[in-house]
């Protein structure tokens, strides 16, 4: 990457997409799937794609730029309206972006230009496998407005399980459950023999 950046990887080639870290980890991301998809154990088929918090964010992008995934599980994602985040939390990821901002002042559009190119509501927007969602209400990390801002914008089937009294351990186990019984529910993906 060139330029500068806080510490961490939020904001590494932040001034340009082609720069941009998470370039690079949504490319291995579905490099990943294609991978899984050959491995012999595997039925390809039956891939199901998951994560929460970052990974729930490289799901979704992973979701959007793999072809026929099954289904996506995604919970309290970050990586989602970016905009919207910056204005209602300061913690964690999140924080590094606030930080560059406040000494690069002037590259504020840029910035959210290049963010613009890997916010997870944008992908959202090109996923079309059955998705499963989750928000807490107290969340202080991934706001759960940018949450529903994915969640809103996926083009496929969807469903969203909210918790309103969690904070960025969304529903723990209670979820865990939650997405047994909706992959249950999925055409080639429930119980088999």
């Amino acid at each position: 990457w060139r330029g500068s950046s806080s510490p961490g990887m939020d904001t590494r080639g932040i001034q340009d997409p082609a720069d941009y870290y998470y370039r690079r980890v949504f490319t291995d991301a579905v490099r990943a799937v294609d991978a899984a998809r050959t491995h012999p154990s595997v039925d390809p088929a039956r891939i199901v794609i998951a994560g929460g918090s970052q990974g729930g964010g490289i799901a979704l992008a992973a979701a959007a730029l793999s072809d026929d995934v099954s289904a996506a599980l995604v919970n309290q994602p970050s990586l989602c309206h970016y905009r919207r985040a910056l204005q209602v939390v300061e913690g964690n990821a999140y924080r590094e972006i606030w930080t560059y901002l406040r000494t690069h002042r002037e590259s504020a559009e840029r910035v959210f230009r290049t963010l613009s190119y890997f916010d997870g509501v944008n992908f959202a927007a090109r996923a079309h496998a059955p998705a499963l969602f989750s928000a807490a209400l107290m969340d202080d990390i991934c706001p759960p407005s940018t949450v529903f801002a994915a969640y809103n914008h996926w083009s496929g089937p969807k469903d969203i399980r909210v918790w309103p009294w969690n904070r960025h351990e969304g529903g723990g186990y209670f979820q865990d459950l939650e997405q047994l019984r909706f992959l249950r529910g999925l055409p080639g993906l429930g119980a088999t023999r």
